[in-house]
């Protein structure tokens, strides 16, 4: 009876163990798998996504040019009064000096606020400090928002910043976009445009110049001549050629 009670028990523990590593019995079977997919599943390497060198939010920038004494002197002397500046939201961007006149600079730097830029472009610890690091004559100030940038990195160095009067800001930039083969074609790219922060009637412009040659032939021509009176631009631009020389 004992021997028999105990069959009974020992069939009884075998089925429980039975069911138990079989997952359950008539239960589907399932399978652990560390990675998260099936063995079947294929793992597909996402391709990352080219970065765009184009911006196109607006941006505040003050464009600052005058003549210096010596420019091996004066860009030490500006680089030192950097906490001026930080201290009315300026943040400095490009350097350039001029072709013809290579004591001719250009400043560009970055506004968060264009109020206080325009007020501290009048004080006169700005003017003080400009001059003990050999600015001569009265600065231009050019407050502008730009609404297009090309940050990426060319080979030339080579820049003509222009600034002139549209009749109608949404039909030069129209007309002006219409031309970019062009301008391409004749070793110009553009690098950055805007307008006047309070009047979108006055254009800022800056253009790399890849082939010098090329460029000034297109610059002269009837042809661009023509382009400009349909895009509605008011009289001569006023063009200044330089070369970057310092990027922050």
């Amino acid at each position: 009876m004992k021997q028999l009670r105990f069959s009974c028990m020992f069939l009884f523990a075998t089925v429980i163990v039975f069911l138990t590593s079989c997952g359950g019995g008539g239960g589907e079977k399932t399978t652990t798998d560390s990675t998260g997919m099936g063995t079947d599943s294929t793992v597909v390497a996402e391709t990352p996504m080219a970065t765009s060198t184009i911006v196109t939010t607006p941006q505040n920038i003050v464009v600052v040019k005058h003549q210096v004494t010596n420019f091996e002197k004066w860009l030490p002397h500006y680089e030192a009064h950097d906490s001026m500046r930080m201290v009315n939201k300026l943040h400095s961007y490009v350097i350039g000096r001029g072709v013809k006149d290579a004591n001719m600079v250009i400043v560009v730097v970055k506004a968060e606020d264009m109020a206080l830029a325009k007020t501290f472009s009048k004080a006169q610890d700005l003017k003080d400090a400009m001059r003990k690091g050999g600015v001569k004559g009265t600065p231009t100030f050019d407050f502008v928002t730009m609404v297009f940038q090309d940050t990426a990195t060319i080979s030339s160095d080579l820049r003509a910043s222009s600034t002139f009067k549209v009749k109608d800001w949404d039909a030069w930039v129209k007309a002006f976009e219409e031309g970019k083969q062009k301008r391409l074609d004749n070793g110009i790219t553009v690098r950055a445009y805007g307008h006047d922060v309070d009047d979108d009637h006055k254009v800022f412009l800056v253009t790399a110049i890849t082939d010098a040659d090329k460029a000034e032939a297109y610059i002269q021509s009837d042809e661009l001549k023509k382009r400009r009176e349909a895009a509605g631009v008011i009289g001569e631009p006023e063009r200044f050629m330089f070369r970057v020389v310092k990027r922050y």
